[in-house]
């Protein structure tokens, strides 16, 4: 069956478009993508405003109408932590639905970080034994790990990219005292969830997933996207550390400019880099592989299994 992703994320809403059916690997027909920004437009209550939710009212329904034209026959909408987490976001989430009909679900934080584990462990499969997987989104990051489909431990803390730009960052670039400050906070707060991924067991196979840092990776050296999915891709710490001053040393319009990196993610490289770093040191982590399959892929799959569970696909009544 053809299943539609509606992903409304702190950056962007992404439509995702796959061919999916029990056993088999779902193939991507066809994606697109609509910069929002939202953790980056919360007002100084934690809201979003009316012209906010307008624009993302309107993205819902064009990318329902795109759906239908690809010949979508479901559609599993999501939203994360930039309208989980906004003080109006009940609100906002019934305004979508009474004006769309899309019923648009928040994920608890926890439970990004399990299926974004689950997507891995199906791309990487059992024989990467322990796993270990970051994801830095725009307003969360989420650290998981374990042997299994089901990490043993899933772990969410608000070191988004967008939140922290918008919450320390005044100027473009900012002042290295602000760099200074958000590195400081950014450890203690990994310093906190350290020793619980540390309980987990020494990982086999570290990986990372999210726009931040596969940018990373591409700026370090990694092969661009149009090289395909299998090719490996990786992100060496200690490049990472050599480049972190130069990046806090450009502009959001010279970041633009470097390989790999949009003109809309740009302005939160620095504090995704940081993140990135901290990470690294803390859980002891020298290089990261970069996984392909994120949170959208994790939710089908999930969807699949369900499917399964059910009796449905394949033509089982």
């Amino acid at each position: 069956m053809r299943l539609g992703v509606l992903d409304v994320g702190s950056n962007t809403l992404h439509l995702l478009v796959v061919d999916a059916q029990p056993g088999g690997c779902p193939l991507p027909a066809y994606s697109r993508k609509k910069e929002l920004r939202l953790a980056q437009l919360l007002d100084d209550r934690g809201a979003m405003s009316t012209d906010v939710a307008d624009r993302l009212v309107a993205a819902v329904a064009e990318a329902l109408a795109v759906a239908e034209d690809k010949g979508v026959e479901d559609v599993l909408a999501f939203a994360t932590s930039a309208v989980r987490d906004a003080s109006n976001g009940r609100e906002v989430l019934a305004r979508v639905q009474a004006e769309t009909g899309v019923a648009l679900r928040t994920l608890a934080a926890q439970d990004e970080a399990r299926v974004t584990f689950l997507a891995v462990r199906r791309w990487f499969g059992w024989s990467a034994g322990r796993l270990l997987v970051l994801d830095i989104g725009g307003g969360s990051l989420e650290v998981a790990a374990g042997v299994d489909e089901q990490p043993a431990v899933a772990l969410s803390v608000p070191l988004g990219a967008g939140r922290l730009t918008r919450d320390w960052f005044t100027d473009d670039p900012p002042p290295g005292k602000e760099v200074k400050a958000l590195r400081k906070h950014i450890r203690a707060e990994l310093g906190r969830l350290a020793g619980q991924v540390a309980g987990a067991g020494s990982p086999d196979r570290a990986v990372a997933t999210s726009k931040t840092f596969r940018q990373l990776a591409r700026i370090l050296g990694a092969a661009p996207s149009s090289y395909g999915n299998d090719v490996r891709r990786t992100l060496s710490h200690t490049d990472l550390i050599d480049w972190l001053p130069k990046l806090a040393k450009l502009t959001s319009a010279q970041r633009a400019t470097l390989p790999g990196v949009s003109a809309g993610r740009a302005p939160q490289l620095l504090a995704g880099a940081l993140v990135a770093d901290a990470a690294m040191d803390l859980f002891g982590v020298s290089e990261l592989e970069i996984c392909p399959w994120a949170l959208r892929e994790g939710l089908i799959l999930r969807e699949i299994d369900a499917m399964v569970a059910a009796g449905r696909g394949n033509g089982v009544p």
